[in-house]
């Protein structure tokens, strides 16, 4: 017997876990959708998209097979590795050298000058070593969300920007584009950012007073 395409709505997606659930369009029973079943799909599945799927039974329970995502289906090709790999390599955004380095002016100056007056070049290592890690997070982060792996919660995102690697962060966003579409974390991360700015400017101006 030939499998059957079946199209649903997806009702419910948590993205951070990698799954949800579809709502089939005959009212059915819900399915099951776990993101390593979206193989081609060329972006992240969202509440409402129309999507296509196999359903199969697994220990009893049924999930969604071979899924797609209407309007978003990557293209099939004969060379599907070769051509992932160009299109890896065209998805990365050129590195945002002017951006980050308007962004870096107030905290590179903060941390001078708090090394100057207090003799201590914490602030001075923190920064890079903990925008590195943060890269590096938001890089795994997103290979795993492409394998369909289990993700780095948002909040281990957040504290590492919040430790000083947000500059990591706003350079993974642009050159990655990860966690750059969505709302709710870009207004996080802002908090975070603005947060750092209030902090040097409190002490480039109470630390000229304490100085003076």
């Amino acid at each position: 017997m030939k499998p059957v395409l079946n199209q649903g709505q997806l009702t419910t997606w948590k993205d951070d876990r990698g799954f949800g659930f579809i709502q089939p369009a005959d009212g059915s029973q819900a399915i099951f959708l776990h993101i390593s079943e979206l193989k081609d799909s060329t972006r992240r599945p969202q509440v409402g998209d129309t999507i296509y799927y196999y359903a199969v039974t697994e220990n009893g329970k049924l999930r969604a097979h071979k899924a797609f995502i209407l309007g978003a289906r990557r293209k099939p090709t004969s060379t599907t590795s070769k051509n992932q790999a160009v299109f890896n390599r065209a998805s990365l955004s050129p590195f945002p050298v002017l951006e980050t380095l308007l962004l870096s002016i107030l905290p590179l100056v903060g941390s001078l000058h708090f090394a100057w007056t207090t003799a201590n070049p914490l602030p001075l290592i923190l920064y890079p070593v903990m925008s590195l890690l943060t890269f590096a997070l938001y890089a795994d982060d997103k290979s795993r969300a492409k394998q369909g792996s289990w993700r780095t919660p948002e909040k281990t995102l957040h504290l590492c920007e919040l430790a000083g690697g947000w500059l990591g962060g706003f350079v993974a966003q642009r050159r990655l584009h990860h966690k750059s579409s969505k709302e709710s974390y870009q207004f996080e991360f802002w908090v975070i950012v603005a947060l750092h700015y209030v902090a040097w400017l409190g002490w480039l101006f109470f630390g000229k007073l304490m100085t003076a």
